[in-house]
């Protein structure tokens, strides 16, 4: 099932896959604890939707990222590989919708913002102290994810911290549909890359995780509930602006295009912050 958000009321909707037509569907797949957790949370209805446009497919109740999460990504920054997941956070506020822009920060201004292709993992239910054999069954679907990234805030003025240079405003696009666990099959199996005006800047696989999207679940469950709506970001394969001679960011009037086979293609414009 191809879950989507849509402008009116922010309903979720499922795209038919037979001949591309968009019906509405009842309930939220979120509430009174998710997927799986009973039947009739969500029921597909026969109401078509025309005129809309795509939102990002859920609001975050929380945002988890892991970084340094490919083995190829470490080596080509020169880190040493974690022993465990390295985890920071972004806001929700932080949440961007496919086809909309990217803003590049000039109040505090960075000229060093990065893409980064990811895998995001949406919790369907409470989930604490999960073992990673059944930490799939509480995962409401994947998403794409850019974990856009201000560099010189997030390396060089934010006191030691990520935070700062991953949290402005637009620097999550989600999207562009959520797609549940029974069409993704393995999530550490997928092709993943990112395209900017049109050239193909990463292009790797979920399979180069260090921790596969199981034991992070198990790992960051661990004493701690994961609400439903909680997003994992689950890290970047190599091939990021900054690591390239010449470092390579985005620039006003870019196109930036997230893609993860069995998802689709997440694409933002880039555009400066109007001051």
């Amino acid at each position: 099932m191809s879950l989507h958000a849509y402008h009116k009321g922010g309903n979720f909707v499922i795209e038919l896959r037979d001949d591309g037509s968009v019906v509405a569907i009842n309930g939220d797949p979120l509430a009174a604890g998710g997927l799986g957790s009973g039947p009739g949370q969500f029921s597909v209805t026969r109401r078509v939707v025309s005129d809309y446009k795509l939102l990002a497919p859920v609001v975050p109740t929380a945002v988890i990222c892991i970084g340094l999460n490919y083995r190829r990504h470490a080596e080509e920054g020169k880190f040493p590989m974690p022993e465990r997941p390295m985890v920071f956070m972004k806001t929700p506020s932080a949440l961007q919708h496919p086809g909309d822009p990217v803003v590049l920060p000039r109040v505090l201004r960075s000229d060093k913002v990065d893409y980064e292709c990811e895998l995001a993992v949406v919790i369907g239910r409470p989930a604490r102290n999960v073992k990673a054999a059944e930490a799939l069954a509480y995962v409401l679907g994947y998403t794409c994810g850019n974990d856009v990234s201000a560099r010189d805030w997030q390396l060089e003025w934010g006191g030691g911290q990520w935070c700062r240079g991953k949290t402005f405003d637009t620097f999550l696009p989600l999207g562009p549909a959520l797609v549940t666990g029974d069409q993704i099959g393995d999530p550490n199996a997928l092709p993943i890359k990112t395209t900017l005006n049109g050239q193909t800047m990463q292009d790797w696989n979920t399979e180069d995780m260090i921790f596969d999207v199981r034991t992070l679940i198990e790992f960051l469950s661990g004493s701690t509930t994961l609400q439903p709506g909680t997003v994992i970001m689950t890290g970047t394969p190599h091939g990021v602006g900054s690591a390239r001679t010449p470092p390579v960011f985005l620039q006003p009037g870019d196109t930036v295009t997230v893609s993860i086979e069995g998802i689709g293609d997440l694409t933002n414009p880039v555009e400066e912050e109007s001051t």
